[in-house]
Formats: C-alpha cells, structure tokens, sequence
C-alpha cells in the first residue's frame, strides 16, 4: 500500500480512506506534481487569475444552465417557459440571473484574460498553440452568448438576434447559409430557438470542453509565460511560488471573490425578462446586440454612413474579419524573445485593437443611450 502523506491519521478513518484512494488512482504522484509545478511571482502576477476565473464561471454556468434545463421549453413554449421560471417557480428568477449575469462576467474575464496574455507576449514559442486555443475558446464562449440570448423569445432577445444575423449574412455567400441552416427559415422564428438551444446546450459543450483541456494542457506543460520586463532579468532574480497550496489557494480566494461580485449582481439586478416578442410588430428604437458585438455593429453603421449600401457593410465584416486574421498570426510575426521592433509593433498594434474595441463599444451606447433617448 502507498505510504500514507497525512502523518497522525494513518491508524484512522480518514488516513485509511485517504490510503484507499491513493493506491487506486495515485493521490500521491498528483499532489507530488502540484507541489513541483511553480507559478511567476512578479509585480503583474494578478493577471494570471484571469484564466481561473474564466472556468469558474464557466462551471457556475454549467450547473445554473442544468437547472434551467427543468422547466424551459425550446420552441413556441419559450416564452411561456421562462415566465413561469420567473414568476412562477421558487426561486427561478435568482437561477436565471445567476446564469445571464455569470455569461456576461465570463465573456469578459475571456476578453481580460486574452489581452494580459497577449501583452505579456504568452503567444511566443512554444506556446503558440495555447494561444491560438485560447482564440477558439473565445469564439465558442461569444457564440455561447449568442445563442443563450435568442432562448426567452422576449422583444429584446428576437431583435438583437435579428441584428446580430445580419452582420455574417452580409459576407458574400452567407445569407444561403444563415437562412437555411441557422434560422431554418427566412426569419428568426421557433424553429430557429430550436436550432440556437441544440446548438447552445449540445454542440457548443461538445465543442468547448476538448478545446478547454486541450488549452489548460498547453498552460501545464509550458506554465505561465513572463511579460517582457521579467524576461529580461537574470534567472537568479526572477521569483516563483508553487503551485500548490500558494497560488491555488489565491486562485480559489478570486474564485470566492467572483462569486460575491456574481451573487451581488444577481440579487440585486435580476436579469430581466420583457414582453413576448411579436415578429409583426416594428423593432423597437435604439435597439442593439450584446456589448460583445457592439463595436461590430457600430463599426458597420460608421462604414455604412461612409459607404451606404451593401459597399459599406461589406467593407466592416472585411475589416473585422482582417482583424482576426492578424490577431491570430501575431505569433508567427512576433518571435523573437527580445523587444525588438517587431515586439513594438506587436504591442502597439494590441494598444489599437484594445482602444478600438473600448471607443466603439463605448460610442455605440452613446448612441444608444443618449441619441435613443
């Protein structure tokens, strides 16, 4: 039998049970592991809480998403459904807003995450396959967003979907596919709920949880990457902790810390849920996609004013798409391990996607808010 790491309690209950799962799944090799596996403690070290919080809330969605899952109907029911959740079902307003507001919290801890991991230069060698993990794992989570938005079949949750369609069926070639695959039909409709939930609740996990354990081996087998001004110190000066229990145990403290912040916004602004959308009637003023697609949209409306017609809307999904492209090569154009002048450019250009993203998001609820008013 494997010798027991829990000296005192050997002769005990918990040192037997301890034992027993030892010697069948090697408790031992894990924590002796853990314990091996060292983190960068420097003076940007908070950054790496990022990642964590982003799973955290991943799995806080997994749990509500399951209980949601009792009472919705997908299809003409939706609405029906999720009224009765909240108005009806003990309980179910605080699940539902748990599960809106921890979608909204990991799609920005993704955003946080990916911008300290691009600045700290994470997508230099060998770690360029980590980070272009990591790029899938965003996409997934903002199309996770999307689809969970379309569900209630509220006023606001049909019309922004119809925005949001919009965008891709403007590239060239996609209107067919938006159309017949995604709406099942020329208009969003109950169909088309159908379709978003096997998407949200099926596809997307099945996508997700491999894409995830991929990203998370990458992490472990490359560790945390230094941002730029740490790399350049001697190995002799450069600080670490262990893995385990120092920075797990911090890890789980911003775990907690998430968890108010998620409990607080849930109770204290429950998500709310408006009146049952009606495809005959007009879309109401002001009205716009998640705050994750926002600079999209207001990217399209400023090209659209530039460019009316088809010319300028084309010309946004180009940009965007260019965007991405170049976003997911920096690795292979930032490669060396010094500041050089393709590091600066690299920097300067993650500065310009940072504020471009912030301005427009930011100039598109101006709009919204005040021109709407």
């Amino acid at each position: 039998m494997a010798k027991s790491l829990l000296p005192g309690f050997d002769a005990g209950s918990l040192g037997r049970v301890y034992d027993w799962f030892d010697e069948r799944l090697g408790v031992k090799d894990i924590l002796e592991f853990a314990k091996k596996k060292v983190v960068p403690d420097h003076a940007y070290s908070f950054w790496y809480y990022w990642g964590g919080m982003s799973v955290f809330f991943f799995m806080v969605q997994l749990v509500s998403g399951i209980l949601l899952l009792v009472y919705y109907r997908p299809g003409e029911g939706a609405y029906d459904s999720v009224r009765q959740l909240v108005f009806e079902i003990d309980f179910g307003w605080l699940i539902r807003s748990v599960h809106a507001w921890a979608a909204n919290l990991m799609v920005f801890s993704v955003f946080v995450h990916m911008f300290s991991a691009f600045f700290m230069k994470a997508y230099r060698g060998p770690r360029e396959f980590g980070w272009w993990s990591g790029l899938g794992l965003l996409g997934l989570v903002t199309v996770f967003g999307f689809s969970g938005y379309l569900l209630p079949m509220d006023e606001l949750a049909y019309f922004a979907t119809k925005v949001g369609l919009e965008i891709p069926k403007n590239m060239p070639g996609m209107r067919p596919v938006i159309e017949n695959i995604v709406q099942g039909g020329p208009d969003v409709s109950s169909v088309t709920i159908q379709r978003f939930f096997a998407l949200h609740v099926v596809i997307l996990p099945l996508l997700f949880l491999p894409l995830l354990t991929f990203h998370l081996w990458m992490v472990m087998k490359h560790g945390s990457a230094v941002p730029p001004s740490e790399e350049a110190k001697p190995a002799s000066q450069r600080r670490s902790v262990p893995f385990f229990p120092n920075f797990f145990i911090k890890d789980l403290a911003m775990w907690l810390f998430a968890l108010n912040v998620l409990a607080i916004l849930a109770a204290l602004y429950p998500w709310p849920l408006g009146v049952q959308a009606d495809p005959l009637a007009p879309a109401p003023a002001g009205i716009h996609p998640e705050w994750y697609f926002m600079n999209q949209f207001e990217l399209l409306k400023i090209l659209g004013r530039i460019m009316p017609g088809m010319t300028g809307e084309i010309a946004g999904v180009l940009v965007f798409t260019l965007g991405g492209v170049l976003w997911g090569l920096i690795p292979l154009y930032d490669t060396s391990s010094k500041n050089g002048a393709r590091a600066r450019i690299a920097t300067w250009f993650g500065l310009f996607v940072l504020a471009g993203l912030i301005g427009l998001t930011l100039l598109g609820y101006y709009e919204v808010i005040v021109l709407h008013s």
